[in-house]
């Protein structure tokens, strides 16, 4: 159980993001109740306890690059998940014009 209620927010927002779309590390911690902690989004995603519910690899940064190291599976493995949905990727980056998620 988490009891960090700030980090269980964090992941009931990345598990919100539709299969085949990206949210930016802002965009959850605005819906998660606070858009200045993005970089406790990124924090709570490496810490992700279960990457078979919680999608972490459908967050990207604001400018739509893909994490460099990413924590569930090495190099590579972020933008494999991502294509397996049909997220295009352009030199490393997802458009987020295409495939950012619109929740909003």
């Amino acid at each position: 159980m988490i009891s960090d209620s700030p980090t269980k927010r964090i992941y009931e927002a990345v598990k919100r993001i539709p299969y085949g779309r990206v949210a930016t590390y802002s965009q959850i911690a605005e819906l998660a109740g606070d858009r200045n902690m993005a970089r406790a989004v990124g924090n709570a995603l490496h810490r992700n306890p279960d990457p078979e519910n919680i999608p972490c690899f459908r967050v990207v940064n604001a400018k739509g690059e893909l994490a460099r190291k990413f924590a569930f599976g090495g190099a590579g493995a972020q933008a494999k998940l991502l294509e397996d949905e049909g997220v295009e990727l352009v030199k490393g980056r997802v458009d987020l014009e295409k495939f950012q998620w619109k929740q909003m």
